[in-house]
């Protein structure tokens, strides 16, 4: 079943439609519902109002209290699994401002006690120094930009955190991306080798070369094993089934016994940063 973005933008409308529609043809109240399902009334009356996004477990058991066939069962539950993933599209971040979105990820990464970063083509903005933030923006500073800079660097405080563990996985091409000149870019690639003698922080990297495994590769972050979000530059996909997450769990497991850390990779670092500075 193809996933469009439209699509991810009103699934939940449409499964809390699809079930209140079930329910009236049913014969049976929001209250009754509740008793076959045990769950509460109020928990009835969210998922119909679309106010609470129904897991799949709790969508299984409203359509077994329902006596819905098969046919049609198979189909709310491909409708209730599309629901579970939500669709980031950029040019509504950019509407609804970037500084937003900067929010959003600060109460994900506050909220987390492992978070894991696999990161194809560039450094996320927890690891970037300040120039490498702004040009990751591009174009001249607005006074949203100027927010947005802000608020990315205000979320590096996280790290600081001892209570929180976070791996980080980088590509060589996301470590030496020519995003900034070579003397900055050999400054950020010092602040990786700073960062990863934090003891909450590991960071690894994936020489070019390393074979990772057939499939396409793109970057994706992991919070806990409750929330996934993988990044195109289009936008951003959420992932919120359990079935997806740990999907991307084996995945960056996979890449993870690929990369080296500790001394090694920050020899490697040291490395690419000297020939940055050696392009100068």
């Amino acid at each position: 079943m193809a996933i469009e973005p439209d699509q991810l933008d009103q699934s939940g409308r449409e499964l809390a439609a699809v079930i209140k529609r079930l329910r009236r043809q049913a014969g049976l109240s929001g209250v009754r519902l509740a008793v076959h399902c045990n769950m509460s009334q109020s928990k009835i009356s969210r998922i119909e109002g679309n106010k609470s996004r129904p897991s799949l477990l709790d969508v299984e058991q409203i359509l077994r209290a329902l006596n819905v066939a098969p046919a049609v069962a198979a189909e709310v539950m491909a409708l209730a699994r599309i629901a579970q993933t939500e669709w980031q599209g950029g040019r509504a971040l950019r509407r609804k401002g970037l500084d937003k979105k900067q929010l959003q990820l600060a109460g994900l990464e506050a909220s987390s006690s492992t978070s894991r970063y696999f990161l194809l083509s560039m450094i996320t903005g927890l690891l970037a120094t300040p120039a490498y933030v702004q040009a990751s923006l591009g174009g001249s500073p607005s006074e949203q930009q100027i927010k947005t800079v802000s608020l990315k660097l205000e979320r590096q405080r996280v790290l600081f955190d001892r209570s929180k563990k976070f791996t980080f996985l980088l590509t060589e091409a996301a470590v030496r991306y020519p995003l900034i000149p070579p003397d900055e870019l050999a400054l950020q690639i010092d602040h990786l080798v700073s960062l990863s003698k934090q003891p909450n922080i590991r960071i690894g990297v994936l020489p070019m070369g390393t074979y990772l495994g057939p499939g396409a590769l793109n970057t994706f972050t992991i919070y806990d094993e409750v929330i996934a979000t993988a990044e195109l530059d289009l936008g951003a996909i959420v992932f919120r089934d359990g079935r997806d997450v740990n999907d991307l769990i084996k995945r960056f497991t996979r890449y993870e016994e690929k990369a080296i850390f500790g001394a090694d990779s920050r020899a490697q670092l040291a490395e690419w940063a000297e020939v940055c500075r050696s392009d100068l």
